[in-house]
């Protein structure tokens, strides 16, 4: 039986928790007489943590702008749509928001397989597509493939060559320099995303001090991870780099429940979210994830704001999606009011001027010139993330320095080396 996507329209979100004003829009107060709303696709898997994320964090963004007066006089509205981590059903869902309900943009997906399937259909359609969660190179590289054809595409995320350098940033000054480690084994699924993950991990964390003894990837299927678990201890490394994002809940609650003596960091996309402390029962105490933000980290001034608001609404904390996607939906609606027009090629020239403080940093998208061609800016001034580690059921940033919150604490049946142990 063919499966068919679950979809909600929203409208009228103007009300929903909208209790801070974090969008900075100079806007005019919506009238009585209220214009037509705008309309904004969202495609995401909303049975997952990150995907779920995606449309909570949506649905915070355009309550926030309507409750600022909407664009240029008009609330934004929400169609959502439910791809199920389906190439086909997130097509099928892409062309019928385009061609039914008359979207002016879509943002989402934290799949790169979806992300890749959608984004010829976004240059066929000349339809504004703001990735806000997936991060295969191969999503910007698209459009520097064909920029003329291919610039409705924005990656309003990190490519995977960026979240390596983050990983190897974070191994330079937390790994290495504070706890001396010196070693490491790569353990990734075998994805779209990981490919240039993985051969980001092994151009940079050499040069971040650690040597890497082995990249292990495995099948999204894998149920027991114990043999890959066993492999990676044999080869007695100081540390444990990962790159998950479908599967993170079995490899984490078996690397807990087994005490792996070998500490875990890298990305781990599910742990960002509150919600994965009790999907694994606890057994994420100790992990490592690099992410876009966490509660009480200050990126900036809007950040500490929109992660108690998302709190306060959905009761958990938000996955590193939300932030992504809050940003994207707030970079999209000030190039529409700047551009005065929701029409594509005003929305893709609006966003290329784009360079506004959001929840992460400064957000603005690389140009024609750069390989990742309409990806978010990374580095210094710009979005860097941060590291996060689970403490006692609580997460710390331990990662940049000038955010961080708290020093890396682990599992007593972890072993680090001998110096960081002493200190």
């Amino acid at each position: 039986m063919k499966q068919t996507s679950k979809r909600r329209v929203i409208r009228a979100l103007g009300a929903l928790a909208a209790t801070t004003a974090l969008t900075a829009i100079a806007m005019q107060p919506v009238r009585a007489d209220t214009p037509a709303p705008i309309e904004i696709g969202i495609t995401a898997s909303l049975s997952t943590i990150p995907g779920a994320a995606i449309a909570n964090a949506a649905k915070l963004a355009i309550a926030d702008i309507n409750a600022k007066g909407g664009v240029n006089g008009h609330p934004l509205a929400l169609v959502i749509e439910d791809n199920q981590t389906s190439a086909t059903n997130a097509v099928s869902s892409f062309q019928r928001m385009v061609n039914q309900d008359h979207v002016v943009a879509v943002v989402g997906t934290w799949i790169s397989e979806v992300a890749l399937a959608l984004e010829p259909w976004s240059a066929r359609l000349h339809m504004p597509f703001l990735v806000t969660g997936a991060a295969s190179n191969d999503i910007s590289a698209f459009v520097h493939k064909d920029y003329a054809a291919h610039k409705y595409v924005f990656h309003a995320y990190f490519p995977s060559a960026f979240l390596a350098e983050g990983v190897c940033d974070l191994a330079h000054d937390v790994l290495a320099d504070q706890l001396h480690m010196k070693s490491a084994v790569v353990i990734s699924e075998d994805a779209a995303w990981t490919k240039p993950l993985d051969a980001g991990y092994a151009g940079c964390l050499p040069g971040a001090g650690l040597k890497v003894l082995k990249e292990i990837r495995f099948s999204p299927d894998t149920a027991d991870f114990t043999p890959i678990f066993q492999q990676a201890e044999a080869l007695n490394p100081d540390i444990i780099i990962s790159g998950w994002a479908h599967v993170g809940v079995q490899p984490t609650v078996q690397w807990a429940d087994q005490k792996v003596p070998v500490p875990l960091a890298g990305i781990n996309a599910q742990a960002g979210s509150s919600a994965f402390w009790k999907a694994t029962n606890g057994g994420t105490e100790g992990v490592i994830t690099t992410s876009t933000s966490a509660p009480g980290v200050a990126n900036t001034p809007l950040t500490i704001p929109f992660t108690d608001e998302y709190q306060k609404a959905y009761g958990i904390s938000p996955a590193y999606s939300a932030y992504s996607t809050y940003d994207a939906i707030l970079a999209l609606a000030t190039a529409m009011q700047a551009e005065h027009s929701t029409k594509p090629d005003a929305i893709v020239a609006g966003l290329e001027k784009t360079d506004i403080t959001g929840t992460q940093g400064r957000i603005t998208f690389l140009g024609q010139s750069s390989p990742y061609t309409h990806a978010l800016r990374f580095g210094p001034g710009y979005v860097t993330g941060v590291a996060i580690q689970w403490q006692s059921g609580t997460q710390k940033c331990i990662w940049p320095a000038n955010l961080a919150n708290a020093k890396p604490e682990f599992p007593g049946f972890v072993k680090l080396p001998k110096l960081a142990s002493a200190n």
